[in-house]
């Protein structure tokens, strides 16, 4: 059952990658480099790298990769904080806490 799953996961992720080719390196990028390049563009207010890294694959994907994105520096972060997602995910917001 989970190795379907996993093979299932797998052709998801391999189907949002895009065969743009870049001038930079000449190599496509995927959908978790575009969400790298997008939220650490953003972070730094830099509008021509946001644009950039919006065109390296399609607004679904670069959702999908911004959530993982999220997701993970969450979890991340409550570990280095030892406590819990959800408190580190309000704190982050500037949220009071539940």
């Amino acid at each position: 059952m989970f190795g379907r799953l996993r093979t299932s996961f797998g052709r998801f992720v391999s189907s949002m990658r895009v065969d743009v080719v870049t001038s930079e390196d000449q190599r496509p990028r995927n959908l978790f480099e575009a969400a790298a390049a997008y939220v650490s563009a953003c972070a730094e207010d830099d509008q021509d790298r946001i644009d950039e890294a919006a065109t390296w694959v399609s607004p679904e994907a670069l959702s999908f990769g911004v959530n993982e994105l999220a997701c993970r520096a969450v979890i991340a972060l409550a570990r280095e904080r030892d406590e819990s997602p959800r408190t580190v995910a309000r704190d982050l917001l500037g949220l009071p806490a539940a």
